[in-house]
Formats: structure tokens, C-alpha cells, sequence
């Protein structure tokens, strides 16, 4: 334990303590062996990262690092308070939860730039935020569900996370059906979405995204190796099958529409992340070399 996405949100914490219960984590008075090793396991990655930055000769260069956390809703949401139930559904909690995480990877985020000497940005992860505004979260029983939570609320965290870092943020989610209309009115500045499966909500969500100058990054490339090898062509296609269902011209969107993995490459083979990351940075180039050639 401590090292999957909740036990590393542990290591960033600000004044805020995690340790382990059958269900998951939940928030304890002072650190234990948990936190510790969850601190332990963030320092020797950054270690590693700056090593091989080095070794490749990075330093100075300009090129952009992401770090990722899971946001405060989804935080909030899979770690327990001490009386069982989701931190969620205590406002208190949720709040110093989010200002705790938001001080942490900010001050994560600088260290990284500092020990690597290049920007770094920020990627929140919500893969709960659709299901907690739609009040689909499930309590410890079915006598105390999980009210929805109020977007207004869940706007201001989000906010308040995106000021700290003090760059471009963008947020990540597993699913499409995001409520975009929160997400429209927060300072966010890019959305990560897997083009499967969006809905017409989904499509007049991106679009209004982008129209207000923001941008929208499409999961198309397999988070692990497809059975069949796949062609720079095929990944270039469903971006612009994306695009030419939001009703803009192809050429408009060139600087609003990235091209990610799915989801994060934590179960793929390293040879695998390899041609992912590769193959979504070729179609993204031919995208924007010339977008209607696709």
C-alpha cells in the first residue's frame, strides 16, 4: 500500500495524515508507516526522474514534465474519515482535504521544476467527479447514501487547486459524461477525455470548451498493447472523427485538440509506453501539419 494513486496523494498532503483500513484509506491524527512509505516511494521516483533527466541531457531545455494527483473530489471521495464514512459528505473535511492537496503539489510541483530545470504542469485526476456531482456515490450502507455534491462547491475546490499551482492545470477523467457546465465555468485550462463512448452532452460540452479558448485532450491511443498493431493514420482518424462530430472546421482546432493515451500507462510494458506516448505525438503532429489530409 502507498503506492497506487490515493496512497501516493498521501505523500503530498499537507498536515494531513493517511493510513490503511479494509476498504481502502482513511485520514489519521499523525502519520504512520503508511504515509511514510508512500513518502519514501514519491522521493525515489522523483530521484530516478531526475537522474535519467540528466543522463539525456534534458536539463535546460525547455521541455514541459506533467506531475498528476488525484483532484480533491476524488480524493475526498475514496478516503474515509475516522468514523467510516466518505470524507466527501463532511464539507469541513472536503475543504481542508482540498487545501491540503492543493499546498502539496504545489509545493511538489516546484520541486520537480527546481531539481529538473524545466516548467512543470499540473494534471488533476477526477475520475469521481461526474458520479459525485450526480450523486452516484455509494455510502457504507444503504441507510446513508452520498448526497450530490453541489457543483458551485466542487468548482470553487477545483479553483482552488488550479490558483495554487499557479500554471496551466488540466484535469483528467476515466469517463466522458463530465458536467461540463462546471467545468465551463472553472479556471481549468484542459480537459482529458477518452473519445469513446462521448454522448451528445459530452460533444456540446468539448465544443463550448474550446470555443472559449481552451483545450480538449482526446484519450485515443490504447493504455495497453492492442492485439493488432496500430498505424499513426488510425490514431490521426479518431481525433478528427471527434472533431468533425462538434461541427468545426478541422483546420479551427489544430492549437485546441491533444492526443493522449486513454488513461495513464501504469499497466503497460515499457515498450509499450514507449510506442503509445510515440504514436500519440505522430498523430498529433500530423493533425496539425494538415488536418484535412486525415
Amino acid at each position: 500500500m502507498g503506492a497506487d494513486t490515493i496512497g501516493r496523494a498521501g505523500a503530498l498532503l499537507i498536515d494531513v495524515a493517511i493510513d490503511t483500513v479494509p476498504r481502502g484509506y482513511r485520514v489519521v491524527a499523525r502519520p504512520g508507516a503508511v504515509t511514510r512509505r508512500a513518502v519514501s516511494f514519491l522521493d525515489q521516483d522523483v530521484d530516478a526522474l531526475e537522474e535519467a533527466w540528466e543522463l539525456a541531457g534534458l536539463r535546460g531545455s525547455g521541455h514541459t514534465v506533467k506531475v498528476q494527483a488525484p483532484g480533491p473530489i476524488t480524493l475526498a471521495a475514496e478516503l474515509e474519515l475516522a468514523n467510516g464514512h466518505r470524507a466527501i459528505t463532511d464539507p469541513g473535511a472536503l475543504r481542508d482535504l482540498a487545501a491540503s492537496l492543493a499546498e502539496g503539489v504545489a509545493a511538489h510541483q516546484a520541486a520537480v521544476s527546481r531539481r529538473l530545470g524545466t516548467p512543470v504542469v499540473v494534471q488533476f485526476d477526477e475520475s469521481s467527479l461526474a458520479a459525485a456531482v450526480a450523486g452516484r456515490l455509494t455510502g457504507v450502507t444503504a441507510l446513508t447514501p452520498v448526497a450530490p455534491l453541489d457543483e458551485t462547491l466542487a468548482g470553487s475546490l477545483l479553483d482552488a487547486c488550479v490558483a495554487a499551482a499557479g500554471t496551466e492545470v488540466a484535469l483528467h477523467a476515466g469517463t466522458p459524461d463530465l458536467p461540463w457546465n462546471l467545468l465551463q465555468r472553472s479556471t481549468i485550462g484542459a480537459v482529458s477525455v477518452p473519445a469513446a463512448g462521448l454522448r451528445s452532452a459530452d460533444l456540446d460540452g468539448i465544443a463550448e470548451f474550446v470555443e472559449s479558448g481552451r483545450t480538449v485532450v482526446l484519450g485515443v491511443v490504447p493504455a495497453t498493447a492492442p492485439a493488432r498493431r496500430l498505424s499513426v493514420e488510425e490514431i490521426a482518424a479518431a481525433v478528427v472523427a471527434v472533431i468533425d462530430r462538434l461541427g468545426f472546421a478541422r483546420s479551427a482546432l489544430t492549437d485546441r485538440i491533444g492526443v493522449t493515451p486513454v488513461c495513464g500507462l501504469a499497466n503497460a510494458t515499457p515498450e509499450w509506453a514507449r510506442t503509445a506516448i510515440g504514436l500519440a505525438r505522430k498523430a498529433a503532429e500530423a493533425f496539425a501539419a494538415d488536418p484535412d489530409a486525415i
